[in-house]
């Protein structure tokens, strides 16, 4: 974990390392499903962060790493410690709503991003169920504009992958290379692909070479035979 304080000002990129943006998410996601248990301690945050649904990828971290992704989000002011006189442990909200003036609509989806990973439109409708209604993709995608509109942006649109037809999405709390990774991805997928097309098109050739060569060798076994009985 970083020491210094990060900053997000305008032309800067986010630069949060897999933990904390895990964290995050889960912050996020559990002030919609379990408002009654909310803010989170370390543990319940361990907890949420090894969740085998609903993470990609599955993680299995304890409280020390957990505690430092804590530390250093209160840093950035993305997280805050709520001290209560009857709480017998720390607990912590996510500030996320007031350090980046995001409504209910766009901390959801920012939340299936950063657990799930990229995710396309109707995926991110769906997934986010639990935590906002959207009435249709054209109201996430509208979130999604306004998120990559913002300065710096937060989230952005990834190149298609070969034979896939809709566009995905990914947060950039990680930074803005992350869209250079996936669009070297796409370009090795789509190189990758190009070869076994012209492969396949050149067995199919000879193929039909092949099968027109039987045909002549049959006309000719067949004219031979009733050559027999002229």
């Amino acid at each position: 974990m970083n020491d210094t304080i990060p900053t997000t000002d305008a032309g800067e990129s986010f630069d949060l390392d897999p933990v904390e943006i895990r964290v995050l998410g889960v912050l996020v996601e559990k002030s919609f499903v379990t408002p009654d248990t909310y803010p989170l301690s370390i543990n319940a945050i361990v907890t949420g962060c090894n969740q085998l649904t609903g993470r990609e990828p599955v993680m299995a971290l304890d409280q020390d790493p957990v505690q430092e992704a804590v530390d250093s989000l209160i840093r950035r002011k993305l997280v805050s410690r709520r001290d209560s006189a009857s709480a017998r442990v720390a607990k912590y909200e996510h500030q996320v709503r007031l350090r980046h003036s995001l409504p209910p609509d766009a901390q959801a989806v920012m939340a299936v991003l950063m657990l799930r990973g990229p995710q396309t439109p109707g995926e991110i409708r769906q997934r986010t169920d639990r935590m906002h209604a959207f009435a249709d993709i054209m109201a996430v995608e509208a979130v999604l504009e306004h998120l990559a509109d913002k300065y710096p942006p937060m989230v952005a649109p990834l190149p298609r992958m070969p034979g896939t037809k809709e566009i995905r999405y990914a947060h950039l709390l990680g930074g803005n290379d992350v869209v250079d990774r996936y669009s070297a991805s796409a370009a090795t997928a789509a190189a990758g692909a190009t070869p076994p097309a012209r492969g396949r098109t050149a067995e199919l050739e000879d193929e039909v070479r092949r099968l027109r060569e039987e045909v002549v060798w049959l006309r000719g076994e067949f004219e031979r035979f009733r050559a027999q009985f002229d």
